[in-house]
């Protein structure tokens, strides 16, 4: 069975540093004026929410979840 990933970007209150990125695992990150975009490649949506608990436990505001293409 071939699993197709779906790409999206969830943005972020705040920005957050280098040191993120290397916790968040296999998502990019782009600064903006008073947020944080990260986006990546998600076999699933157990993923996708896996993710988005991290960003929770570690106290990180979400703005939105956004599939691209």
């Amino acid at each position: 069975m071939h699993v197709t990933s779906q790409r999206f970007e969830i943005v972020v209150r705040g920005r957050l540093s280098e040191r993120y990125g290397a916790a968040l695992d296999g998502v990019t990150l782009e600064s903006r004026p008073g947020q944080t975009a990260l986006r990546g490649d998600f076999a699933d949506q157990a993923q996708l929410y896996g993710l988005i608990d991290r960003l929770r436990d570690f106290g990180i505001e979400l703005i939105s979840v956004n599939a691209l293409g």
